[in-house]
């Protein structure tokens, strides 16, 4: 059996509002009594240190000017990037914290062969080079792929958003390197309105599937039968990121899609015919008991006898 594994720190509650906001450290904490209450014997690890490793990645996909932007607004307390993303006077290291993570999860995933969660906040999905945006700090996918292709047994990396909003940052952030392929799943029209059908990437590399309105845990699993996992097997990645948005649940208040708890383990499930080595991200999910829930169901669906998986023959470029 695989015993999940999480990748945590109470540190990730430190970057809070100074009012209400629906991206709370709240949400960590409704994750965590779920996932403890659901597998008690889960190993969990904090993030490791390597500030120099850090440093070189985050400079490789943001640039220096806006890294120094975060840092120097910090030290002043925190304050507002656009109306929507905030910082306080802790913000920045949390962010640079949120990335050590996600590159921990590459570690471990190529490690133990098997899928690794990483619960950290802020997200990352919306984060531009030089621009934060839509409750994201720093590109936490964008920055996970191009660093896993620095090692020696990945050539291909696949990420798969299925955040209920389009990650324009990360697609902006990969989309120019032929060997990373990028996928969502979004809500459309809706927030940041980019992430249409016809925009396929450079390299054809992209797949966006806009979802409309009202779109339910069926319209999900048809639009993953007929295009996500055809485009992902033809792809084949070493290694698969999923951008793990929850607010596409019926019950999040961000979200006019319909899924419910166990579309999440579903789609999980249908991933695992992809690759073992999986990363799991947090990104959105706003209702708390709606997101506590629907991570349980992502990770029971990799609770599984290695024997059951069935990986698929060696695929082909994607042309």
């Amino acid at each position: 059996m695989i015993s999940p594994l999480f990748i945590y720190s109470d540190r990730f509650l430190e970057h809070r509002c100074h009012q209400f906001h629906v991206e709370r450290p709240e949400r960590l904490l409704a994750i965590c009594r779920h996932l403890r209450a659901a597998f008690p014997a889960a190993e969990w690890r904090e993030p490791t240190s390597d500030e120099e490793r850090l440093t070189s990645w985050l400079e490789r996909v943001h640039s220096r000017a806006y890294l120094d932007q975060l840092t120097q607004m910090a030290a002043r307390g925190g304050g507002w990037l656009d109306p929507d993303t905030y910082l306080n006077e802790t913000s920045d290291r949390r962010a640079r914290l949120a990335v050590q993570a996600w590159l921990d999860g590459v570690d471990l995933a190529i490690q133990r062969q098997q899928p690794i969660f990483v619960l950290a906040r802020p997200p990352g999905h919306h984060a531009l080079r030089e621009r934060g945006m839509g409750f994201c700090l720093l590109a936490n996918g964008a920055i996970a792929s191009h660093y896993a292709l620095s090692l020696p047994s990945i050539t291909r990396v696949a990420i798969l958003d299925w955040d209920v909003h389009h990650g324009n940052g990360t697609q902006a952030l990969v989309q120019d390197h032929p060997r990373i392929a990028y996928c969502s799943l979004h809500e459309f029209p809706a927030y940041p309105y980019t992430g249409e059908g016809s925009d396929r990437g450079p390299h054809n590399n992209v797949l966006n599937l806009p979802m409309p309105a009202g779109s339910t845990g069926q319209t999900y699993r048809a639009a993953f039968e007929d295009q996500v996992i055809p485009f992902l097997q033809r792809f084949c990645p070493d290694l698969l990121i999923i951008s793990a948005g929850y607010d596409a649940h019926r019950d999040d208040p961000l979200s006019r899609i319909e899924l419910e708890d166990a579309d999440y383990g579903w789609m999980m499930r249908q991933c695992l015919q992809i690759t073992q080595r999986i990363v799991v991200g947090l990104e959105g999910g706003y209702d708390l008991e709606a997101l506590g829930r629907s991570v349980v169901a992502t990770v029971q669906a990799t609770v599984l006898d290695d024997a059951a998986l069935k990986l698929p023959h060696k695929g082909q470029d994607i042309a």
